[in-house]
C-alpha cells in the first residue's frame, strides 16, 4: 500500500464523514419489512474508491459504521446491524471498482454497479442465513420465522432494489463527476 499523505487522509474523513451523515437519510421500500432501509451512504464510499482506492472504501466504510454505532448505539447491544452494513457496502464498492478499474467508460461503471448490486445481494443473504440473522437472534431474541423464505422473500429482492437505486442515483452524479474523478484519482484509473 502506498503511503497515504495529508490530503487522502482528510478526503476519506471527510468523504466518511458524508457517509455517516447519509445514513441518517433513509427510507422503507414497501412491501419489505420497515427495518430494512434505503439509504446512500455508500456513495461518498465509492467516491473514496475511485480516487484513492479498495483501501480506502474499506476505510471509509469502517469510520461511518464506527460513527453511527457511537452515535446511535443499538438494541443488541452489539454493533450487527452496524456489521451487516459495513459487509453490504464493501460488497456493493469493490466489485464496482475492479470492474470500472478495468473498464474506464460510462458503460464501464454501469457494469461495475450492476455486478456490486448483484454481489452485495447474493452474498449478503448468504451472510444473513449464517451469521447476521442467527446473531439477532442469540442476542436480541429476535427471530424471523422460516428463514429461508424470508431471505428468498426479503433480504435477496429488497438488495436488489437498494443496489439499483443507488445505482441510479450514483450514475446521476457520476455522468457529471466522471473526468474529474479520472484526473483526481491516485488509483491508476486515469484515461491514458
Amino acid at each position: 500500500m502506498k503511503k497515504w499523505d495529508l490530503k487522502k487522509f482528510v478526503s476519506i474523513a471527510l468523504l466518511s464523514t458524508l457517509a455517516f451523515i447519509l445514513m441518517f437519510i433513509k427510507f422503507p421500500i414497501p412491501p419489505f419489512p420497515s427495518f430494512l432501509t434505503v439509504d446512500f451512504s455508500d456513495v461518498p464510499v465509492l467516491v473514496a474508491a475511485l480516487l484513492y482506492g479498495p483501501m480506502a472504501s474499506v476505510v471509509a466504510e469502517l469510520i461511518k459504521n464506527i460513527l453511527n454505532y457511537l452515535s446511535l448505539g443499538s438494541e443488541a447491544g452489539v454493533p450487527i446491524g452496524n456489521a451487516a452494513n459495513f459487509f453490504a457496502g464493501i460488497l456493493f464498492v469493490l466489485p464496482t471498482y475492479f470492474i470500472y478499474r478495468r473498464m474506464r467508460t460510462k458503460k464501464g461503471m454501469t457494469v461495475g454497479l450492476i455486478a456490486g448490486t448483484v454481489s452485495m445481494s447474493v452474498f449478503m443473504s448468504i451472510l444473513n442465513y449464517f451469521v447476521i440473522l442467527p446473531a439477532y437472534l442469540y442476542f436480541m431474541n429476535f427471530s424471523v420465522g422460516n428463514v429461508k423464505q424470508y431471505i428468498v422473500a426479503g433480504v435477496l429482492p429488497f438488495n436488489l432494489v437498494k443496489g439499483v437505486i443507488v445505482t441510479i442515483l450514483f450514475m446521476l452524479m457520476f455522468t457529471k463527476m466522471k473526468n474529474w474523478i479520472d484526473k483526481q484519482s491516485t488509483t491508476g484509473i486515469k484515461k491514458i
